[in-house]
C-alpha cells in the first residue's frame, strides 16, 4: 500500500475514535444533563440510540483500521497492543451490559473512562 492510502487508514483510525470518545464526552457533559431534567425520556432515548448506531460504524472502523496497522508495523506481539485490546473486550462487554441495564450508569462512566485509557495506548503505539 502506498504511504497515501496509509495515511488514509490512520486518519479513518482516528476520526472513529474521535466519534466514539467525543460523542461520549459530549453525552455525558451537555446531552444527558440537559435532558435527564426533561419528563418525556423518549428524546434522550433517542439520542441514545442515534450515537450507539454511530458507535457500531466507528467500532468497526477501529476494529479493521486497527487491524490493518498492527499487521503493517507487525505489532500484535507487543505488550502494549495487547493491554489495548484486552480493554477493547472490556469496553465492549460493558457496552452490551449496558444496552441490556440501562439504568445502570456506572457502566457509563466505566465505558468513559476504559475509553480514555484505549486512547492514551494508543498514542503510545503510535510513538
Amino acid at each position: 500500500m502506498s504511504e497515501e492510502l496509509w495515511l488514509a487508514v490512520r486518519w479513518l483510525h482516528v476520526v472513529a475514535m474521535a466519534f466514539f470518545v467525543g460523542g461520549q464526552l459530549l453525552l455525558a457533559v451537555a446531552v444527558v444533563p440537559v435532558e435527564r431534567r426533561s419528563p418525556d425520556r423518549a428524546r434522550l432515548r433517542a439520542i441514545a440510540r442515534r450515537f450507539g448506531y454511530g458507535s457500531l460504524v466507528a467500532i468497526a472502523v477501529l476494529l479493521v483500521t486497527g487491524a490493518a496497522l498492527a499487521d503493517r508495523g507487525a505489532r500484535w506481539g507487543d505488550s502494549t497492543l495487547q493491554i489495548k485490546l484486552g480493554l477493547v473486550v472490556a469496553v465492549a462487554t460493558l457496552v452490551f451490559w449496558h444496552i441490556r441495564r440501562p439504568s445502570l450508569h456506572a457502566l457509563e462512566g466505566a465505558v468513559f473512562l476504559l475509553s480514555l485509557a484505549i486512547v492514551w495506548l494508543g498514542l503510545a503505539l503510535a510513538h
